[in-house]
């Protein structure tokens, strides 16, 4: 008597996986009908589907936009978070690290504008310690218009937006008051208003109402006139910063070349914020 052996491919009436002919596959995609092995199938919302169809249909599916073309940043606004996380954080270090050390190395001053440029952002990401609704209320503005603009803009945009209202905050500062002044500048407060110029631009561009906004920047605009430790001149930077880059954004044409122009854009604004800067210390 002889015994066969038994064969190692699957019989013809069995099914099996396209991608993977010899393994026996008894599941079926629910879009193509053909059979998928576990390694091939993806859970849709009814049944599985295979691999193949799964990437057919992200590459037919159109990739949803926000209102100025960026990826469209649904559910919270993550990057807002993570802005008052990174403050929170520098603020419990300014009080953990030994007296001052914090405020020493990263506040903006006229006088370290050259030699140390990274000072034009980090001063943003500092907050005065003797106050403690210096950063209670900077943080909850950022929080209130973070939701409304994150959306809108895109988190990359946004994102864009912000940091160079922070910079441009304290450029402000640099061009309004003299260059051998030896008081240190932190606080959000012009990137802040630089979500306001921002928020300004996006709704007279969307044709929406502007008027409770005019008042909001008016008040808070007025405050830094008659409280001597409030910089003013940062908080003008960065609204007058802000509305550039948002109009950078908002007023790109539509079409294939929106991303580009908006790109180009806020190069621009950046370049600009460079040359004045060089101005600046250029004159002394």
């Amino acid at each position: 008597m002889s015994y066969g052996i038994p064969s190692a491919e699957p019989s013809a009436d069995i099914p099996v996986c396209p991608r993977h002919p010899d393994r026996p596959s008894y599941v079926r995609c629910q879009r193509c009908g053909r059979p998928a092995c576990p390694e091939c199938q993806r859970a849709a919302a009814v049944g599985f589907q295979c691999i193949d169809c799964v990437n057919e249909q992200k590459r037919t599916t159109p990739a949803y936009k926000s209102p100025y073309g960026g990826a469209l940043a649904v559910g919270r606004p993550l990057v807002t978070y993570v802005i008052i996380g990174l403050c929170l954080v520098v603020f419990v270090l300014q009080w953990l690290l030994p007296r001052d050390m914090v405020f020493q190395e990263f506040a903006f001053a006229n006088r370290a504008a050259a030699a140390e440029p990274w000072r034009f952002l980090t001063a943003a990401f500092l907050h005065s310690q003797g106050f403690l609704l210096h950063i209670v209320l900077n943080m909850y503005t950022l929080w209130i218009f973070g939701q409304a603009l994150e959306p809108l803009l895109g988190r990359i945009r946004f994102l864009a937006v912000y940091l160079l209202s922070a910079i441009g905050g304290s450029i402000g500062f640099l061009l309004l008051t003299p260059m051998d002044a030896r008081v240190g500048v932190v606080g959000a407060s012009g990137a802040i208003f630089g979500l306001f110029g921002a928020m300004l631009v996006v709704q007279r561009h969307r044709g929406g109402e502007t008027k409770q906004l005019w008042v909001l920047i008016a008040i808070n605009g007025a405050i830094g006139f008659f409280i001597p430790s409030i910089a003013w001149q940062a908080h003008l930077g960065g609204l007058i910063t802000g509305g550039l880059a948002a109009a950078a954004i908002a007023y790109a044409p539509r079409g294939k070349n929106q991303a580009l122009l908006q790109t180009g854009g806020l190069i621009l604004v950046a370049g600009l914020l460079a040359v004045v800067t060089w101005f600046r210390i250029s004159a002394g």
